[in-house]
């Protein structure tokens, strides 16, 4: 009801409730020693359990950045087994990156392959580095000191990251297979097409879509509210996970990460396969059984990359959430398969491995060499 609050010409207050109550309700109010609701000049009784609901509010959403804690891995917490658990990552990851920088040296450093074929395979080696180091020094950290905080932005920039560099290699494997394509389907316009300036080109467009195509991706899901839980369950930030977190709808976000993941695996994935098919076809037109056998073998190393690479990304971003193996996909995906690329490159190409073996023959002359 309206009431003339002090009897005269004043302001009126809406209250919701009867004068009588309202009266009562400011006497008890009184007796306590508390003070009575604040009454806005307009009009408008704003209670005092509503603004202490909205400052517990905003100090939720004031505590959400400011640190979050990423979980541990699908493993029981015994230190003894997470020493294990250390160990062999830390040499996966050892070997990994050993093996992908020697790839690179040996396109560097030897004049025979200066072809775009090992050229594509040296940025792929390199993309690979990058790929495990988002992920990989974190979850050591966790494994060894417990030291499982991140910030806000840091969880945000290893999703970015993370995201870019899985559609990179997803872009540069197509780039692989199709260079492939050309030399087997147009060997007498291979060269003439694959130029210095053409392969420099097409070794930075996937940097271009990798990195603009993560940026909306993470934007979304930057952009969600978090004012709840704040520990990842997980071993890294990545966008599942903390689209778990958020207290605000997350369809969108959700929609548009399928979607993303939809455009960054199954696409590149047919565009493989059809290349692979019309590759089959043309080998199999070849009637020398030597080039035959060669063409298969050079392009057998890239499938079998390819299909390591797109089969783990299919079982981590496009099959049901909440598995309890989440986490040890996660794993296979981002240590396990990348540590196979470089001995698949070394131990399948005949050119690879015999380079290999002259700097081993060449080393363990000097050596001997130095010793006598």
């Amino acid at each position: 009801m309206w009431s003339d609050v002090g009897g005269g010409m004043g302001k009126s207050v809406y209250f919701g409730i009867d004068h009588c109550e309202s009266a009562a309700t400011w006497s008890s109010d009184r007796m306590t020693n508390e003070p009575p609701a604040p009454i806005l000049s307009e009009g408008v009784v704003v209670s005092a359990v509503s603004l202490e609901l909205k400052e517990q509010v905003h100090n939720a959403q004031d505590l959400a950045p400011a640190g979050l804690l990423v979980g541990k891995l699908f493993v029981p917490v015994h230190l003894r087994l997470e020493n294990v658990l250390f160990t062999i990552i830390l040499l996966t990851y050892i070997v990994c990156i050993a093996g992908n920088m020697t790839i690179i040296l040996l396109v560097i450093l030897e004049h025979s392959l200066h072809t775009p074929m090992y050229f594509f395979i040296s940025i792929f080696a390199a993309e690979e580095i990058l790929f495990v180091s988002v992920p990989i020094p974190k979850l050591l950290a966790i494994l060894l000191a417990g030291d499982n905080k991140i910030s806000f932005i840091g969880c945000f920039l290893q999703v970015y990251s993370f995201i870019t560099m899985g559609q990179v290699e997803s872009i540069c494997i197509i780039i692989m297979v199709f260079d492939r394509h050309l030399a087997i389907d147009k060997p007498l316009h291979y060269m003439a097409i694959m130029n210095q300036t053409f392969c420099i080109g097409l070794a930075i467009l996937p940097w271009f879509i990798g990195l603009f195509n993560s940026l909306i991706v993470t934007l979304f899901t930057l952009f969600l509210d978090y004012c709840g839980p704040n520990e990842i369950n997980h071993f890294f930030c990545d966008l599942g996970p903390l689209q778990n977190l958020a207290c605000s709808d997350t369809y969108i976000s959700n929609t548009v990460t399928t979607a993303a993941a939809t455009i960054g695996t199954v696409v590149p994935f047919m565009i493989i396969v059809g290349l692979y098919t019309k590759i089959i076809r043309t080998v199999s037109e070849i009637k020398t059984s030597l080039h035959k056998h060669k063409a298969f073998s050079t392009c057998s190393s890239h499938l079998i990359v390819a299909m390591l690479f797109f089969f783990t990304a299919f079982v981590i971003y496009l099959r049901p959430k909440g598995s309890q193996y989440d986490k040890f996909y996660s794993l296979m995906y981002t240590v396990v398969t990348p540590v196979f690329n470089p001995f698949i490159y070394a131990l399948r190409n005949r050119d690879v491995k015999n380079l290999l073996k002259n700097v081993l023959v060449k080393f363990y002359q000097k050596k001997s060499s130095t010793l006598w």
